[in-house]
């Protein structure tokens, strides 16, 4: 059974607000059963998570305590992602027919201060820095950088780009555009990564209405149906975020495994895609991800981003809406902002930075600790 996408919501990302989290899930909520024409009451379930905001299920206390049942979920930066994934197994079971997805956050300035025992490691990661996720991301790109030749200016040009598009995002936090040089001069964090190429903890809400396909049309004129929805996590030995090893040999990470597998549900390949988000938690890792999804081969990123291949007049649009580097990142919201932004564009209506020539096929890709990958490819 196929599932639609009828209702989508959302809240301006960034700080800051006076708003809790939950107050900018809510708005969101309210926005997507309005898309949709429906009313929280008539919601059967929901599914959706908050890292820094409280439990999602609470939302129900801001728009109204109905009985549903609500499935609380926490992955990481890949909790959007797992959350529609999990409203697509509700309705494909036959349960229930229209749901709500949720995701929301409002985190406290500076990175994240997580604890090596709350992802089962013992007290030495932390002591050599590696929870800290600015040094393990600069580790990470170093190495790729170092094994396909990629150059710090292809890092710049990624961020370059996210701000160019979030200057055209109403709802993104950083909406001025910023130069190659500035980008590349800005103060150094973790080499060879600068300030402007990572993205910073954010505040931020978006919801979704989901449906079985066949009452699609009650709720929308243009529904986005979901192809494929997958999601893995990670293998021993690959090199992946609070991984305390990595192999000598090359083993699969959590985001080739989980492309492969929705390219294999979908039935489609990535030449097929139109328009993608990936995870850009810091520039290298959109870069490296633009590989692990299949939409290029390892050191083909420096001639695309060279080449404009990735801007959105480019063969490959990636990160339409400006990412995370422009948006931020509210963990429980920001898989979903990227969902949002691909049934805009499947709608056309993504007004200034709406992609040409009637996009059918959207891509996204989420990767949150410890290792978790979610990968949805929507269809108009």
């Amino acid at each position: 059974m196929k599932v639609a996408i009828v209702g989508i919501g959302i809240q301006r990302f960034g700080l800051p607000t006076d708003l809790t989290g939950m107050e900018l899930g809510a708005r969101a909520a309210r926005l997507a059963l309005k898309d949709a024409g429906l009313e929280w009451k008539d919601v059967q379930f929901a599914c959706g998570g908050s890292y820094s905001s409280g439990n999602a299920e609470a939302i129900g206390n801001v728009l109204g305590l109905t009985g549903l049942p609500f499935t609380n979920i926490l992955n990481g930066c890949a909790t959007g992602g797992s959350s529609l994934l999990a409203a697509c197994k509700e309705i494909r079971s036959g349960d229930a027919d229209v749901g709500l997805v949720v995701g929301f956050d409002k985190h406290a300035r500076g990175a994240f201060n997580a604890s090596p025992s709350e992802y089962g490691l013992d007290d030495w990661y932390g002591e050599a820095g590696m929870m800290v996720t600015t040094q393990f991301f600069a580790a990470k790109i170093q190495k790729y950088m170092h094994d396909y030749g990629i150059s710090v200016d292809a890092l710049a040009r990624v961020a370059e780009k996210a701000y160019l598009n979030g200057a055209l995002n109403e709802c993104a936090w950083r909406r001025t555009p910023i130069a190659l040089e500035e980008i590349k001069s800005s103060q150094m964090v973790n080499d060879p990564l600068t300030k402007f190429m990572f993205c910073s903890p954010s505040a931020g809400g978006v919801a979704l209405v989901v449906c079985s396909a066949d009452r699609a049309r009650r709720y929308a004129d243009r529904p986005v149906f979901v192809r494929a929805a997958a999601m893995r996590s990670r293998l021993f030995g690959a090199f992946e975020v609070y991984g305390t090893c990595v192999s000598n040999d090359a083993v699969p990470n959590a985001s080739s495994q989980a492309s492969a597998a929705a390219y294999e549900s979908a039935g489609v390949g990535p030449e097929d895609i139109d328009v993608v988000q990936l995870q850009d938690t810091e520039a290298g890792a959109e870069i490296m991800h633009m590989a692990e999804n299949g939409f290029c081969a390892d050191g083909d990123q420096e001639r695309m981003l060279l080449e404009g291949e990735t801007r959105i007049a480019g063969r490959l649009p990636v990160n339409t809406d400006g990412g995370c580097l422009a948006n931020g990142e509210p963990i429980g919201a920001s898989g979903l902002r990227q969902i949002h932004e691909i049934v805009l564009q499947l709608r056309g209506q993504a007004g200034r930075r709406q992609v040409a020539g009637e996009p059918r096929l959207g891509y996204t890709h989420v990767y949150g600790a410890p290792g978790i990958s979610a990968v949805t490819i929507l269809e108009r």
